[in-house]
């Protein structure tokens, strides 16, 4: 059995948890971090019975960026990958209206994913070893008129992982950067996005781990995005204004 855990930062989603499966199933000890972490006790008794691996929960606040530091110390132990599957999509409209709206939006898509796996990227670089996986959205990819505010800080999230797998990429540490474009999901439930465009949790988790083995740098989850936002970033951007997209 593989001695290793895997940490999932988000996983009460239900990306979150099929990546949980996923991992468990080739026999990682799994530990699961959220708000209201109580909420998914039932997932972790059905993981650990499952694929008879340890799996543990854990109360992450991830705007509470005072309590990262403890949350790493109160693991019961350092994980090999971490995974981090937070997000917030909002209300575009209300982000627009109300600034409060929209820093909880981009605190939740950028600053305290940032936070926290900067301070893992610490650990992971002392030790030599360990990989950092980060969910961002193919939204960073250009300021949109319908999603910037989530877009940007997406795209913030984006950067800084890049820069992230620079810095670490000699240290024996490897950073992924994961775009999925939809996914079936709570969040996307209010869109109803086309199904070409979409994918299950089971699906992003079973590409994530083919993309982990194989040591990926970016990955595009759903390949027809790589082609949509490449026609979408060639857009000169004196006809881009004028478009809804």
């Amino acid at each position: 059995m593989n001695s290793d855990w895997i940490l999932i930062l988000g996983a009460t989603s239900d990306i979150g948890i099929a990546i949980a499966n996923r991992f468990a199933k080739e026999g990682y000890n799994v530990q699961l971090a959220a708000r209201n972490v109580n909420r998914i006790d039932n997932e972790r008794i059905n993981i650990c019975t499952r694929y008879n691996v340890l799996t543990t929960c854990h109360e992450f606040d991830v705007l509470n960026l005072s309590s990262h530091n403890q949350f790493i110390k109160t693991l019961p132990e350092l994980p090999q990958i971490v995974v981090s599957v937070i997000g917030l999509l909002g209300d575009h409209n209300e982000s627009q209206r109300d600034i409060f709206a929209a820093s909880l939006v981009m605190r939740s898509n950028y600053e305290g994913p940032a936070s926290i796996l900067a301070l893992f990227a610490n650990h992971f670089e002392k030790r030599g070893s360990g990989t950092l996986i980060g969910v961002s959205s193919v939204a960073g990819d250009r300021g949109r008129a319908s999603n910037y505010i989530y877009g940007s800080a997406k795209s913030g999230l984006t950067t800084f992982l890049s820069g992230l797998r620079n810095r670490l990429h000699k240290k024996g540490v490897h950073v992924i950067t994961v775009k999925p474009g939809f996914v079936y999901s709570a969040m996307t439930k209010t869109i109803n996005p086309p199904s070409l465009l979409t994918v299950s949790p089971k699906t992003f988790a079973n590409r994530l781990y083919k993309c982990f083995v194989k040591r990926r740098n970016v990955i595009f989850i759903n390949a027809i995005w790589l082609y949509i936002m490449f026609i979408i970033k060639k857009i000169p951007e004196f006809i881009f204004k004028r478009t809804s997209l």
